[in-house]
């Protein structure tokens, strides 16, 4: 690319993660149903889940969004969508285990769109889902799956925040939110169909570090902790979500939490919120 494409001077908004694993033709979509699901009678803020949703929402409140994901072609749905919305996006390729990646994706962006005000850490991953009940001790973990979750959980952070926080430092003002899950409020057994999600925690500790670190500076931290199946094709097409439609959150309801956090008062900044469907008990 050459040449800024942030014509408009747009505050900019950086969603990293910003497609889903249960997207239509995701990879948790795959595992589950064996095959894409059709999403075309879904609301189209649903159906590239919380990232999505998030990248849908900044853009429509007139934020230059920038949407990052392993490979372009898994967001250029997204991107369309959110232009055909009169809203501005730039996809940019992001492998948050190559830390040269993390910094030439940073590079661009600042290139073509500017300095990031907003950013959503949103990474995930499916590690440990397709073990069978058997191997549900850690024992049966390998290696390679316990590095994949501290790229994405611990080290993917630490490298996005290095990148972002300074300039957020310098000009007095930024968002920087943790997009995390009920495993991050404290350690528990991984069971059948579940992500090794321990290294949550430590998301949410650097949330609470950074916090600290950079509050009274006016960088406005926060760890959202999503407590709950959230709706997007791959999980609406599961019988549980059928028979329970409650139970699922809607991810363009997260998606307005977060525009919330980034609008509040800094003299009310919250650096915590948890959202939890309303026919489930909350995760503590």
């Amino acid at each position: 690319m050459s040449g800024k494409s942030n014509t408009k001077g747009k505050q900019v908004c950086v969603v990293i993660g910003a497609t889903s694993k249960w997207q239509s033709d995701g990879r948790m979509t795959a595992l589950i149903h064996g095959k894409p699901v059709d999403d075309s009678n879904l609301p189209i803020g649903v159906r590239w889940g919380v990232g999505g949703a998030i990248a849908q929402k900044f853009a429509q409140e007139g934020f230059y969004t920038v949407v990052t994901t392993r490979k372009a072609s898994n967001a250029s749905a997204l991107e369309q969508a959110i232009k055909q919305q009169g809203g501005d996006c730039l996809t940019v390729e992001l492998d948050l285990s190559v830390q040269e990646s993390v910094a030439n994706a940073f590079a661009t962006i600042r290139r073509e769109a500017g300095e990031p005000e907003v950013v959503v850490y949103n990474a995930g991953y499916l590690e440990g889902r397709d073990l069978p009940p058997e191997k549900e001790l850690l024992e049966h973990i390998t290696v390679e799956m316990f590095d994949t979750t501290q790229h994405i959980a611990c080290r993917g952070p630490f490298l996005v925040a290095k990148e972002v926080l300074p300039g957020m430092r310098e000009r007095g003002q930024g968002s920087f939110f943790f997009s995390n899950n009920s495993s991050s409020l404290r350690g528990r057994k991984r069971y059948t169909g579940q992500s090794l999600y321990y290294p949550r925690v430590m998301m949410r500790t650097l949330a609470q570090v950074l916090t600290e670190e950079y509050s009274e500076f006016g960088v406005h931290v926060a760890n959202i902790v999503i407590d709950g199946t959230i709706d997007s094709p791959g999980t609406r097409a599961m019988p549980r979500v059928q028979k329970n439609p409650d139970s699922v959150i809607n991810p363009t309801k997260i998606a307005e939490a977060f525009y919330y956090l980034h609008t509040q008062d800094r003299s009310c900044w919250s650096h915590e919120l948890q959202l939890t469907p309303l026919s489930t008990k909350p995760s503590y």
